[in-house]
């Protein structure tokens, strides 16, 4: 959303100093913080769409991925269950993954213990050098006048060239290896579910890349002193391929289904699976990606790991195009979208701006 400035507001001074002190919003609740500064405020909050609770039969889908290995019949069910997840919601939660829980409950922790460290700690990570491979910061936004977010990041480039290991931050050094080999595993298995789902063959979307890259981010939301005024995440679609979320119990994602915000009901155990923009533009809009959102709360903090499959933007990747999968059009399904590389559909989305816009529309043939 878009903040509208105040008179008496110098939004870059106050973007200034937060950045300056490298201790993020965890930094202003420890120092007392009682009234939210004027960047985090989202003016346009009060949108003509409902909220909330979701009619009992209107439900983010759930599908249980035991069997999935050793029971072709399973296999069988659960590729139809995430063809109907993928084509109407663009969302799924998964349980029985294969995650061990204590690895998730682990995972968790570890981001906790590294936002909750001392300042000086965190400070040497502090930057928005976006060709470091670990880096921590707030998600504000300082050439646009985008509002700032509440949360807190620590982001990490684990594949296809992962940082060296001392790189990664003690607290949570040997977890992040362990949860992200783990979701590296479960991705290639959801990319073979998906492409079947899509009538191809099951390794179709890891041989154009689709598992390549992994982008994962640490979020920490603190418990917020004036939630209605701000966002944890605003409105967005993601960008990439696919998306394994890990949430806490805490809560605060909504997905957009049928022009209502529905909440993501947490669920011990279970992995949030959404779809990004390029595999709704390889399936030539068969499979969805769809608006979410996180609300900020009074109570905290909330912790969730996002791991974006994203083919890495790197100049050498610039010749790698993606257009609708050709398998899968005919002459009563043409092609909707042009061919795109990921640089150039990364590049255009950063220009775009990300809350509330898509910017598949972009790449739509006329």
């Amino acid at each position: 959303m878009i903040a509208t400035p105040e008179p008496d507001h110098d939004r870059k001074t106050e973007l200034m100093a937060i950045d300056q002190s490298k201790s993020g919003i965890k930094g202003l609740v420890d120092a007392g913080l009682a009234k939210l500064p004027r960047v985090f405020v989202h003016d346009h909050l009060n949108l003509n769409i409902k909220s909330g609770p979701a009619p009992d039969n209107v439900k983010v889908p759930v599908i249980d991925f035991a069997g999935v290995n050793t029971d072709s019949t399973r296999w069988a069910m659960i590729i139809d269950e995430v063809r109907n997840a993928c084509m109407k919601w663009g969302f799924f939660q998964i349980v029985n993954h294969g995650i061990p829980i204590t690895t998730l409950e682990e995972m968790i922790n570890g981001i906790r213990r590294f936002h909750e460290q001392e300042h000086e700690a965190k400070e040497k990570l502090y930057s928005r050098d976006e060709s470091k491979k670990v880096t921590f910061n707030t998600k504000i936004d300082m050439s646009q006048t985008m509002a700032a977010y509440w949360r807190d990041t620590l982001t990490c480039v684990m594949a296809p060239n992962p940082p060296d290991t001392q790189e990664l931050p003690e607290t949570c050094r040997d977890i992040m290896l362990d949860y992200t080999n783990n979701v590296m595993n479960l991705g290639t298995k959801l990319f073979e579910l998906i492409s079947e789902a899509l009538g191809l063959n099951p390794n179709h979307l890891k041989d154009i890349g689709c598992t390549e890259g992994l982008y994962v981010m640490g979020h920490y939301s603190p418990a917020c002193p004036e939630p209605e005024l701000t966002m944890g995440t605003g409105i967005h679609t993601d960008s990439g391929f696919l998306t394994v979320l890990l949430q806490d119990q805490i809560g605060g994602l909504q997905v957009l289904h049928d022009n209502q915000w529905t909440d993501v009901t947490p669920i011990p155990g279970a992995l949030i699976i959404n779809l990004g923009d390029l595999l709704q533009l390889i399936s030539n809009d068969k499979f969805i990606s769809v608006y979410h959102r996180v609300v900020a709360r009074n109570i905290g903090p909330r912790i969730s790991i996002a791991s974006f499959f994203r083919t890495y933007i790197q100049p050498q990747n610039a010749l790698r195009m993606y257009g609708p999968i050709k398998e899968l059009l005919s002459e009563n399904n043409p092609p909707i979208y042009k061919e795109t590389n990921v640089v150039d559909y990364f590049k255009f989305k950063h220009l775009k701006g990300v809350e509330g816009t898509s910017a598949l529309a972009h790449f739509k043939l006329c």
